[in-house]
């Protein structure tokens, strides 16, 4: 798993960016839906900080929520509908696919107190292995590593890593084989 960081505050600059990014989505981003702009989807993404290669391929309904928290290998793509709530980082490696309508969320918040107000906000970094395959409506939360061709099946619900090779199911993601 990987190591979780408590967040203090969000600077104004990162509000600033954010705001940037929402507007150049909205214009530069979403409406260019044909596969034929998949290139031009990869250029704005990586002009925001993103580090996609050639050969991945984001569809314009993903919702991203910071592009230089996200980083695709070759093969690799981000299906329709996906949310990437990636205010940490989101890898996924060479052939990964994450399917229609799943959900990676890399924040939470902390729970080591009965306090409301010091459920402060952590974040952690999601990694999809080589050739790993989330399934449709899954969601992978904070810190959770999912192994080389691991499969996660549809609708699975992910808190903790995801062996090599393995395929989870259900909520909370179990192996099933």
């Amino acid at each position: 798993m990987n190591a979780i960081q408590d967040i203090e505050n969000v600077t104004i600059g990162c509000k600033m960016r954010r705001a940037i990014w929402i507007i150049a989505s909205i214009f530069l981003f979403k409406p260019f839906v044909t596969n034929i702009f998949s290139g031009w989807r990869r250029m704005i993404l990586n002009l925001f900080g993103a580090q996609i290669v050639r050969g991945a391929n984001v569809y314009p309904s993903v919702k991203i929520w910071a592009p230089w928290n996200l980083q695709m290998a070759e093969g690799s793509c981000l299906g329709p509908d996906v949310i990437c709530y990636n205010q940490a980082r989101v890898i996924l490696q060479k052939n990964a696919i994450v399917s229609q309508y799943s959900y990676l969320c890399t924040a939470g918040h902390r729970t080591d107190s009965l306090n409301t107000a010091d459920a402060g906000l952590i974040v952690a970094d999601i990694t999809i292995g080589e050739g790993a395959w989330i399934g449709t409506r899954a969601y992978i939360g904070m810190g959770v590593e999912i192994g080389s061709r691991a499969i996660v099946g549809a609708t699975a619900s992910v808190y903790k890593d995801v062996e090599q090779g393995a395929v989870v199911g259900g909520n909370p993601a179990k192996v099933i084989r």
